[in-house]
């Protein structure tokens, strides 16, 4: 059972209605009610009357509501006091959700320059895929969400309600290592392609569909969708992979990596939640807009 199978029933208990619980709480409304029906498959038990509408409670779902308020209560009561002990420590903390790759290649230079706007300060940072960064935001965990972002893929965050900041522009690009394989009999070049709906595999579908891009075939699918995985991979002369121009700038200027296609442009992108606030986090806030670093290849 996962603690936001209990926020989600919470929801759906006060809005009554399935596709506004899943706005809410930033996911589709399929993901969404999956969720929910893993809840019920776990108590083992009907929560709610779905013939209904609005959707209304089975008696053991309004039982279970009052329990699941309690426990969400407590929890968020333990949050809080945790917090507070960290905020009374020498050094205030921002807490970061970032991708992967933004961990390596933008998050050093980013807090250094966060820490000459507003002084010394901690950071706790999880790097993850972007579906979990998103839910660790609106679930009230982290305080900032780093990511990349592209029009050819919605993000699912009400920007009334998780306000962003553009902090940097960078590009993804198809690299390959000079030594590398040939291409085949058509001129096909060796595809390392990331794990299907991924973030980044998507960003790379909408790259390869452009003009420019190679003509390639899949030889290789990194599963975990880390795009250092696929720098490796690359660098080892095992085929072409799409990556972000900041995390291989070093290897194209080097000579190491050729760049085979014209590149994408991308936003590197800061979220907050607006309903989250204090003094500290609002000035890494104000600070965040200083700097716009451009990794992009061409202006």
């Amino acid at each position: 059972m996962e603690l936001k199978w209990i926020e989600d029933f919470i929801s759906l208990a006060e809005t009554r209605s399935f596709s506004r619980s899943a706005e809410l709480r930033a996911v589709t409304q399929s993901a969404f009610s999956r969720r929910i029906r893993s809840l019920e498959v776990w108590l083992g038990t009907v929560l709610l009357d779905r013939s209904t509408y609005p959707i209304t409670l089975t008696a053991d779902g309004r039982q279970f509501l009052e329990t699941a308020e309690e426990v969400s209560r407590l929890l968020t009561l333990s949050r809080a006091d945790f917090r507070n002990r960290s905020e009374r420590s020498s050094l205030p903390v921002v807490t970061i959700a970032a991708l992967h790759s933004l961990c390596l290649s933008v998050l050093p230079r980013w807090l250094n320059g966060i820490r000459e706007a507003v002084g010394p300060m901690a950071s706790r940072v999880l790097p993850d895929n972007f579906n979990i960064c998103v839910q660790a935001l609106v679930e009230g965990g982290y305080d900032l969400l780093l990511t990349y972002h592209h029009p050819g893929i919605p993000m699912p965050l009400d920007p009334a309600r998780y306000p962003y900041r553009i902090i940097g522009r960078d590009s993804l690009v198809a690299v390959a290592a000079p030594h590398g394989l040939a291409p085949d009999a058509e001129g096909r070049r060796p595809l390392l392609q990331y794990s299907r709906g991924s973030f980044l595999g998507l960003l790379a579908s909408i790259a390869q569909s452009k003009e420019g891009a190679p003509v390639t075939y899949p030889i290789h699918t990194n599963e975990n969708s880390m795009a250092e995985a696929l720098r490796s991979m690359a660098l080892a002369g095992h085929g072409v992979a799409w990556l972000p121009v900041s995390l291989v700038a070093a290897e194209i200027a080097s000579g190491a990596l050729d760049v085979v296609s014209s590149e994408m442009l991308m936003e590197i992108r800061l979220y907050r939640s607006a309903e989250r606030a204090r003094p500290f986090l609002d000035h890494v806030w104000a600070a965040a807009a200083l700097d716009e670093p451009n990794y992009a290849l061409q202006e």
